[in-house]
């Protein structure tokens, strides 16, 4: 019988509480966590084996040719990795002169692909299992086959429609002719080959081996940049993290070249602005939070960019108290406004993050960026690869200027709380291009100043910040806070819960508690957090 997989009615789900969870956007997915929790694995094998079989049943959103980030508490201390890629080292302003911004599909669009490094980094510091079980799921899935969950049907036909003749795609990804659809078998064997490569080699063919070849072929048939010599360059960065402090807690982001900065600087402008006189979903709260954001916003656009690159101003700069108490005075209760970047010196995909019984907790991301990324898949391989290169600029002197071995500016941002007792609060992210920093910020405020639980700041009403005074709201902020932001300046944008743009991502939660942990799972996307 064939059923439908249309979602016809509201639905909450209730929160999930366990000594160990795995909280990811697709249910198979989180169960290969699960597995390698119940095979004696920790919070880092979980979360690797999770995103390991993302790339084969979440398609639509990351794959072997993605980047990633990671924020890990090993039950002592905090780490950061970046592993995103850099620009292949044939590239230059003067090869995309005459364009006003940089392609957004295709081979141009590509840079070196990180995920793949991620895992092998995060498997040797923190794993107690063989780096080739955290595979054995996902080549389970890609051999025998899954069942295409409903949102990602969706994407999946989405993204077809708009890469169907990037090189590879329509082989990898539309058989015979079409995107599957919710429901139907899919069978990825050419994946399952090279995740059997990559576990049998711990990654070391996908940058100098067999497939690093493959890719580096399939470049220069279609006149690209990327070499061998750029992926065998590449290397991963434990860089640490940067935070600011609301309350009792710190939030803490990657450096740049990611956009967590702007998370950061948006909650410390609210914590100039008093914002805890307000309910959660008030529009005297959400206007107070759109414009910091929109200040935020700003600033990253001007200023953030590979590390490496930003010079003149720095995350100090950024960052510092008496510049972002200035910010919030420009701030009016009564109006919206359009904010330009300010002057901070004087003279900114799919998600997973787990938690174990020892205390340690993983915050991890990897993605294409948009969808499939640039669209183009190596044959043979199932490797499809980012569009990060679409991040850098064109603009003469900005520090995030298009150039050769650089890292491009980053959507995606794992998220993670402390408490000022040096204590883990919260491993969190919301995946979903420029809204993840906002989703960051609001799930900071739902669950630290409005003490809501993980699943109940996943299933309230979101917004986002668009451009100048253009702001996205979903409709079940309610009738009455919307007429109250427009009555302010806000140029809204009403979102219909049957919407298919999925533009207010998709968020994964885990909270410390006494007894364990507490997770919630966003009900915008087709995953789950799953406990025992």
């Amino acid at each position: 019988m064939k059923l439908r997989h249309d979602a016809l009615y509201a639905a909450r789900r209730s929160p999930v509480l366990a000594r160990n969870i795995v909280s990811t956007s697709q249910p198979l997915a989180a169960q290969a966590g699960v597995r390698m929790l119940l095979s004696g694995g920790n919070a880092a094998d979980a979360a690797l084996a999770a995103a390991i079989a993302l790339t084969v049943v979440e398609p639509t959103g990351n794959g072997l040719g993605s980047d990633a980030y990671a924020i890990i508490w090993d039950g002592a201390e905090l780490h950061g990795l970046n592993a995103s890629g850099r620009a292949p080292g044939a590239w230059s302003p003067e090869r995309f002169a005459g364009r006003d911004v940089m392609p957004q599909r295709g081979w141009e669009s590509v840079t070196v692909p990180g995920a793949v490094s991620s895992w092998r980094a995060i498997s040797e510091k923190f794993g107690k299992l063989p780096f080739e079980k955290l595979f054995e799921p996902a080549i389970e899935y890609a051999t025998r086959g899954f069942a295409v969950s409903p949102i990602i049907a969706t994407l999946w036909q989405k993204g077809g429609d708009v890469l169907g003749q990037q090189p590879g795609f329509a082989e990898a990804f539309l058989p015979g002719g079409k995107a599957p659809k919710a429901g139907d078998l899919f069978v990825n064997r050419a994946i399952a080959d090279s995740l059997i490569d990559i576990a049998e080699t711990k990654g070391d063919s996908f940058y100098r081996g067999r497939l690093a070849g493959k890719i580096a072929d399939f470049a220069h048939k279609h006149g690209a940049a990327l070499c061998e010599d750029d992926l065998a360059a590449h290397s991963v960065d434990w860089c640490g993290t940067i935070h600011t402090t609301f309350g009792d807690i710190a939030l803490h982001e990657i450096p740049p070249n990611g956009q967590g900065i702007s998370a950061l600087i948006a909650l410390g402008i609210l914590r100039h602005c008093r914002i805890d006189r307000f309910e959660p979903d008030s529009a005297k709260a959400l206007h107070l939070e759109i414009e910091a954001m929109k200040l935020a916003f700003a600033d990253m656009r001007a200023y953030v960019a590979d590390l490496d690159h930003m010079r003149d101003v720095t995350v100090k700069h950024l960052l510092s108290d008496d510049y972002l108490a200035s910010r919030a005075k420009l701030i009016r209760e009564d109006l919206a406004q359009d904010f330009k970047a300010g002057a901070p010196k004087h003279g900114g995909t799919v998600y997973v993050t787990t938690a174990d019984e020892s205390g340690m907790m993983v915050s991890f991301i990897q993605s294409n960026y948009m969808g499939f990324g640039s669209g183009v898949v190596v044959p043979g391989t199932c490797i499809s690869l980012q569009n990060r290169g679409f991040g850098f600029s064109l603009e003469e002197g900005h520090p995030n200027q298009v150039a050769g071995g650089k890292r491009p500016f980053q959507t995606i941002i794992p998220g993670f709380i402390m408490g000022k007792d040096g204590k883990p609060v919260m491993s969190f992210g919301v995946m979903g291009g420029p809204m993840q920093s906002q989703g960051h910020l609001q799930m900071t405020l739902r669950t630290q100043l409005w003490k809501q639980d993980p699943q109940t700041a996943a299933d309230a009403p979101r917004w986002q910040a668009l451009s100048g005074l253009e702001v996205a709201v979903e409709s079940s902020v309610g009738d009455e806070v919307i007429a109250a932001l427009k009555a302010k300046g806000h140029a809204i944008a009403v979102e219909t819960p049957d919407s298919t743009n999925f533009g207010f991502g998709g968020a994964q939660l885990i909270a410390r508690t006494q007894a364990g942990y507490v997770a919630g799972s966003d009900p915008r996307k087709d995953g789950c957090a799953i406990g025992y």
